[in-house]
């Protein structure tokens, strides 16, 4: 695999720059498949007006790490991109992008939504929400927990 990259950063990226940087010079990349997740401006049937982001430095990235090791191993991928935003944002801002190049569209499909799944559920990131309501934290979904059982066999 080239280099896993993972960045958990508060500047928001440039899809194209980034998609860019993970296929540049290797000719076996017949296929990119990314993800970008958005503040939505609605969750739980409440208004949102801005969400905060926490992490707990060095084990997010390790933990991530982690994620795109098994991706590789279990895809066969050539490379992988993770980017998490935290700090204040609002709807509409970008959160998190996952890439990944594989020599054909089947494996990068399913390499990132494996890599989403899993960072979704296990990576150590916390969401707090600011709804008319007041503040709140964002608990994990049921949905979030189901989807890691395909990846089970």
């Amino acid at each position: 695999m080239t280099a896993a990259r993972v960045s958990i950063q508060t500047q928001d990226f440039d899809l194209s720059a980034e998609i860019a940087a993970l296929r540049a010079g290797d000719a076996r990349v017949g296929a990119v498949c990314s993800f970008v997740g958005t503040v939505r401006d609605r969750n739980e049937g409440d208004s949102v007006s801005s969400m905060e982001l926490e992490h707990y430095p060095g084990m997010t990235e390790k933990s991530i790490e982690a994620i795109i090791d098994k991706a590789v191993e279990r895809f066969g991928i050539f490379g992988a991109c993770v980017i998490h935003r935290i700090g204040l944002l609002q709807p509409m801002e970008q959160i998190v992008l996952v890439a990944v190049t594989s020599a054909h569209r089947g494996k990068s499909f399913e390499a990132c939504e494996y890599i989403m799944d899993y960072l979704k559920s296990e990576a150590p990131f916390w969401k707090k929400e600011q709804t008319e309501q007041g503040a709140r934290w964002v608990d994990a979904r049921v949905s979030d927990e189901q989807a890691l059982q395909r990846w089970a066999y």
